[in-house]
């Protein structure tokens, strides 16, 4: 029978875990089972919530100065039969963490779901080997930078931007995810604009960067704007998909006519993830089911810039997005906020290859200007491959330079 499987952590004073599980195991299903007669028991049975394992772990501190007693910690693992509800993201989460996320002292860690729930979710249409196709990039992270301050302004202010970062040999363009529809810069003039700007910088030096217009708008009309911008030749759609919905996402994703890449944004989802102990996980928010949904990348804070993320956190991100998964593809990770150049050897040593380096402040802030900030960034991922210190390479490289000036680097030590 197709089930998913949840974990979670549990915080409880008594500490009794078992009874713990069975309440949720009853509560989030058939309500309750002692109380039921032998044949409501019988009809039931296939609905029932089941407890897979309970595991106590260690007590902590923290935990119990938050809480302010002291307080147990468990581990367990409920399945949901796939009876109980339709196969889609709002139905499972409902089921799994609908009225149980209001106890405030339970996090939603890990979904796992059975083959035959699986194959309903797209994952991405392109994932990082068709992202590499499509850019003709195959040995090194990706680049990526960010508008800044394009709010109130035009549409030429917001392309001379455009053709700066783009000569800087940045991979991919984003917009502010605060840039909606308005009159200075609509979203068909961006893209028509955009398209326009960038294949002139091809011409002058043949390198072709890719625009990530932010679609948005009311939920309904979101996948006639997205095959307006397929039609208008864009190249990528960024998607606040927190403030939407997984399954808006996934809508998306698994709409033939929408054959672009989409970049999922992180906003909103602050509000989820933060607390050690309630809510979701990052792994698996951020992680696995932005990559079930469909997200071709997937924006979420690094672990040492200016909104950062604990490291394990960040890892389990990347690990849920670049871990081999049935027929799902791969997923970008994108580890964000606060990038500067002298900041590659971590990137690249904690993400690898499969990733890309965003950068927002780190590029336009560059004392040269923006362009200079992107040629930065390549030069910094050109001296990390070659197996040089960034210092060195600065030598004869300026740009570098000037930004390790400006930001300093960060020693790699393994």
């Amino acid at each position: 029978m197709s089930e998913i499987l949840a974990t979670y952590l549990v915080h409880d004073q008594k500490g009794d875990f078992e009874k713990k599980a069975e309440g949720i195991a009853l509560g989030l299903t058939v309500g309750s089972w002692t109380d039921l007669h032998k044949l409501e028991q019988e009809q039931l049975k296939k609905h029932k919530g089941r407890v897979v394992s309970v595991k106590e772990i260690s007590s902590d501190d923290r935990v119990d100065v938050y809480f302010g007693r002291s307080t147990r910690r468990g581990v367990i693992q409920i399945a949901y039969p796939g009876l109980n509800f339709s196969n889609d993201l709002p139905a499972i989460l409902t089921t799994v963490f609908g009225k149980l996320s209001l106890d405030g002292e339970i996090k939603l860690l890990d979904l796992s779901f059975s083959g035959e729930l699986i194959a309903a979710y797209p994952g991405p249409k392109f994932g990082i080997d068709g992202i590499r196709h499509l850019t003709g990039v195959y040995d090194r992270p990706f680049i990526m930078s960010i508008f800044k301050g394009v709010i109130g302004r035009d549409i030429t202010f917001l392309t001379d931007q455009l053709r700066e970062q783009a000569l800087g040999n940045v991979d991919f363009i984003k917009d502010d995810e605060i840039l909606f529809e308005n009159e200075l810069t609509p979203f068909e003039k961006r893209i028509k604009e955009g398209k326009r700007v960038l294949e002139e910088v091809f011409t002058e030096t043949g390198h072709r960067a890719r625009y990530a217009v932010n679609l948005t708008g009311r939920t309904f009309d979101l996948k006639d704007k997205a095959r307006q911008a397929v039609e208008l030749g864009a190249d990528m759609l960024l998607f606040n998909v927190f403030a939407y919905g997984l399954d808006a996402l996934h809508s998306l994703a698994e709409d033939k006519e929408i054959n672009i890449p989409i970049m999922a944004h992180p906003a909103v989802s602050g509000a989820l993830t933060p607390s050690e102990f309630y809510g979701i996980s990052n792994s698996l928010l951020l992680g696995k089911l932005l990559r079930y949904a469909g997200a071709d990348f997937s924006l979420f804070p690094s672990p040492y810039g200016s909104v950062a993320l604990p490291k394990e956190h960040a890892l389990g991100i990347r690990d849920e997005l670049i871990t081999s998964a049935d027929h799902i593809k791969r997923t970008l990770p994108v580890p964000s906020a606060g990038i500067h150049p002298g900041l590659v050897p971590l990137l690249y040593q904690d993400f690898g290859v499969d990733s890309v380096i965003n950068a927002g402040g780190g590029i336009h802030g560059h004392n040269l200007g923006a362009a200079a900030g992107g040629e930065s960034f390549r030069q910094a991922v050109d001296a990390v491959l070659s197996g040089q210190s960034l210092e060195s390479y600065a030598e004869t490289h300026k740009e570098l330079r000037v930004a390790l000036e400006q930001w300093g680097s960060v020693e790699v030590t393994r």
